[in-house]
Order: structure tokens, then C-alpha cells, then sequence
């Protein structure tokens, strides 16, 4: 699974790697990105591409109350299209999660240990997504989403059986195209084929409050 990561890399940076226009929202390094936050999210719609905020939590347009959104902050790449709160989204609601690292818990003397997992270049990477609107009458819409997860590949498997399915640079825009084939586009997940990097980090990362620089560095 894929329940907590960062995105520390300069604006200007990220713009010009996921190639979308300048940002229209305030944006700042973070360093324990936690489920049912807003969090930065490049799709595609009738006006472009770009990046816009949307809430880490999976709300179906069909659900009584969006809380159920904490509670579907993943997807498996393996069933989306027969989860039916996912299989519409995984058709014609798909997206990049930018991140340049994600945590996984591996279990060592009886204790978690958080560990940060990253590109050895530290460049920002693109998780795949799918999101929803969701709105009833009397209420403001709340814009969502969930990461999709895949088999963890043998770099990172001694952590965590699954990871976040990472789309190659090359492939981005594919993913985001409506107008690919379903079938393509789930071929496009899968365990990440280049190199990662893992090392272990202070248990300051347990603490969704406590986003701060010293939450990726090693101990």
C-alpha cells in the first residue's frame, strides 16, 4: 500500500518535469504527505493538463457522506475495473501523483521502522491515480482521489508487499489520455522497473503533524 510520502522538489521544477502551466494554488515542501489532506495532483480535463489540489481519499460520486474517503486512499491496479467505485474513474478519470518519495514500515526486532523510499536521483516520480467529484445538493463539491497500487518489485519487497505503480516519465502522458485504451492504460501498471533507494528514518514520520526535513533524513 501506499499510505504516507513526500513532495519536497522547487516548484519551478515540478512544472517544467509533469510540463504544466504555472500553479494557481500556494505551494511549499512536504515531507509526510498523510491521507485525507489536500495534496498536489496533475489531470487532464476539456481546459488541459495542469495541477490542482485535490483530497488524498477516494470519494464515489454515489456515496451518503465523503468521509468514506479515508477509508480508500488506495487502489489495486489488479481490480479497478471491478471495484465499482473505481472502474468509471479508472476509464475516464485518471491522473499523476507527483512524489519524489514514499514511506513503507518494515517490522525489525519486534519494532516498525519507517523507512524512505526513493529515485537515487531524488527526482520527482509519478504515482498513477484515478478521481472522482463528488457533490450533493446543499454541500461544495469535494474533488478526490486514490493512488493506485501494484506488487511491490524486488528492490523494495523485503518492506512491503505492494508500492505505488509509478509511471515512467514516457508513459505520463498515455496514462492521462482519455482517449487511450483501458487496456493499455492498466498495461502501463506495474512493479517499477528502475532503480530505487531505501533507508531508514526517524519514527517522527508516524505523526502526520510532524512534516518537517528531518522525516526523509537517515538514522
Amino acid at each position: 500500500m501506499c499510505g504516507r510520502y513526500s513532495l519536497t522538489t522547487p516548484e519551478d521544477h515540478l512544472v517544467e518535469v509533469f510540463d504544466v502551466p504555472p500553479l494557481t494554488f500556494d505551494y511549499r515542501a512536504r515531507y509526510n504527505i498523510a491521507p485525507t489532506q489536500d495534496v498536489p495532483v496533475v489531470a487532464s480535463d476539456k481546459r488541459g493538463t495542469r495541477l490542482g489540489l485535490l483530497r488524498w481519499g477516494f470519494v464515489p460520486a454515489w456515496a451518503d457522506d465523503p468521509s468514506i474517503g479515508s477509508r480508500m486512499i488506495n487502489a489495486r491496479a489488479e481490480s479497478l475495473l471491478d471495484k465499482p467505485a473505481f472502474k468509471q474513474a479508472a476509464v475516464s478519470r485518471r491522473c499523476l501523483v507527483p512524489a519524489d518519495g514514499f514511506y513503507e514500515w518494515a517490522a525489525e526486532d519486534g519494532h516498525k521502522v519507517p523507512y524512505w523510499i526513493h529515485s537515487p536521483d531524488r527526482e520527482p516520480m509519478g504515482f498513477a491515480g484515478v478521481w472522482e467529484r463528488w457533490h450533493h445538493r446543499g454541500t461544495e463539491p469535494v474533488f478526490s482521489m486514490a493512488i493506485i497500487t501494484v506488487d511491490a518489485n524486488d528492490q523494495i519487497r523485503h518492506l512491503h508487499d505492494r508500492m505505488p505503480a509509478i509511471v515512467p516519465a514516457a508513459d505520463r502522458k498515455a496514462w492521462l489520455d482519455t482517449e487511450t485504451p483501458i487496456a493499455e492504460a492498466l498495461s502501463l501498471l506495474k512493479p517499477y522497473e528502475l532503480a530505487l533507494e531505501a533507508y531508514p528514518v526517524s519514527t517522527l514520520v508516524n505523526r502526520p503533524a510532524n512534516d518537517v526535513p528531518d522525516c526523509i533524513e537517515p538514522v
